[in-house]
């Protein structure tokens, strides 16, 4: 369950109990101050909940409160409550950056659903410096996306298989993000040596066995020197062979020999060089059929395949694409130096329905081209039968209502329907999601929820 924060300020003792216990019905984990300068001391930047502030204040005023946050984080939410005849001070607020404002006296549904609106805000916020910081962290390992039962299922793979040293067979379609899944593999073995990708069908036959096994000097015409070939240069990490199917079959028979043996000759020489790597092939083709037709090794495809990973191309985990694509977008918004781009939950709605043929690198291009504004004139995928509409440009709360809805329409799917359970998948009450699957009914494709 998602956790919820709220900092509630307030010096009048019945109010700021009746708030205390309006909100924590609602689900939050409520901190409550007489004054600003007992709350002081929690406020920080890294703070992942909001703060609810009455403006008249003994000492510090909910301005003074709004003013500290904005220095500490202009992205956390401030919630200013006034007294009647203090409007103008509201509209003050606003304008420096408060989230909403709320009049004296208010209802309960009113302050709950201003706050529940405003922390989504904040765990988008904290969601989005999270993927940051894992990219510039890791930017030659990106992280597996997804909360999908099929990409858990990869991550569980990942964590069993990963430190165990063994050959894999990786078999996914094209951009369904295979080279991934292998640098976290190398990841997980927690290996020193370096991660080798090699592209066997963008590799010359006449430079294949030289750029993977190496050669010593006078090998032929142009081998001035010895050279080190990918798996010598691999010892103590990983090898990647992509596109395994493209390596040639006189090849293939010296793969096998070096992965049964654990040791390979450098091309022109007679020493046997102990190979230490690990080996992770992959594939977008069936092995055994192209066995049968003559065009791949039986023998080196069971050596390969003594653990095989299936990986399940993007349609197959539709509800992973909104989180994808906020990845994404966020990674290209760094690397062009652009504004993150917003959209409606109409769109993200469509976007979910496509047919990516490319798989997730095909949305991550996508991603790029919303990021660089060219989106409109791109070939984007669409439903058959449906036109195609260009981006728009909407505000934050269309935004966030874009994200709300399709994040209850996945745990809607999840959950057979049941608001109950979604509700509980949500981390927010029953009552709260019948109130959202109203609002968003438009945007919500066939909900026949039941209760329970």
């Amino acid at each position: 369950m998602t956790e919820m924060l709220a900092i509630l300020i307030e010096d009048e003792q019945a109010v700021r109990l009746a708030t205390t216990q309006t909100l924590e019905l609602g689900g939050f984990e409520v901190l409550a101050c007489a004054s600003a300068e007992l709350a002081d001391t929690h406020i920080k930047a890294d703070y992942a909940g909001i703060i609810v502030t009455d403006v008249r204040l003994p000492g510090k005023s909910g301005l003074d409160v709004l003013e500290k946050v904005r220095s500490i984080d202009a992205e956390l939410p401030v919630i200013i409550i006034t007294g009647h005849g203090d409007v103008s001070m509201a509209v003050e607020a606003m304008r420096h950056g408060a989230y909403d404002f709320l009049e004296k006296p208010f209802a309960a549904e009113r302050l709950l659903d201003a706050c529940l609106r405003a922390q989504e805000k904040r765990r988008l916020v904290m969601e989005n410096r999270k993927l940051k910081l894992s990219w510039l962290n890791h930017a030659t390992t990106p992280d597996l996306i997804g909360q999908s039962p099929q990409i858990e299922k990869v991550r569980k793979f990942i964590q069993s298989i990963g430190p165990t040293q063994v050959d894999v067979l990786i078999n996914g379609a094209t951009g369904s993000g295979k080279e991934v899944v292998a640098r976290q593999l190398h990841l997980a073995s927690g290996c020193k040596g370096e991660f080798v990708a090699i592209n066997c069908g963008a590799l010359p036959e006449s430079v294949f066995e030289s750029e993977i096994f190496g050669h010593e000097a006078g090998a032929f015409t142009s081998a001035q020197k010895r050279r080190i070939g990918k798996l010598e240069y691999a010892q103590g990490g990983t090898v990647f062979l992509d596109e395994i199917e493209s390596m040639p079959l006189n090849l293939q028979i010296k793969l096998l020999r070096v992965l049964q043996e654990r040791s390979l000759e450098r091309l022109g020489g007679n020493q046997s060089v102990a190979l230490d790597c690990r080996i992770i092939a992959a594939t977008k083709t069936d092995l055994l059929k192209l066995s049968a037709q003559g065009q791949f090794r039986e023998d080196l495809y069971y050596r390969l395949s003594v653990i095989t990973m299936h990986l399940p191309r993007l349609n197959e985990r539709r509800e992973d694409i909104p989180l994808l694509l906020s990845y994404f977008v966020q990674r290209a918004a760094l690397r062009y130096q652009k504004d993150v781009p917003l959209w409606s939950a109409a769109q993200m709605q469509q976007w979910m329905q496509a047919d990516w043929q490319g798989n997730v690198r095909e949305l991550r291009n996508f991603a790029d081209q919303l990021v660089l504004g060219v989106a409109e004139f791109a070939d984007l995928p669409a439903l058959a039968g449906e036109q195609k509409s260009p981006i728009t440009s909407v505000n934050l709360p269309e935004k966030l209502d874009a994200y709300e809805a399709s994040l209850i329409q996945s745990a809607l799917e999840k959950s057979g329907n049941n608001v109950a359970a979604a509700a509980e998948l949500l981390g927010i009450p029953k009552k709260t999601l019948y109130d959202k699957i109203k609002k968003y009914q438009k945007s919500l494709s066939s909900i026949n929820a039941v209760t329970g």
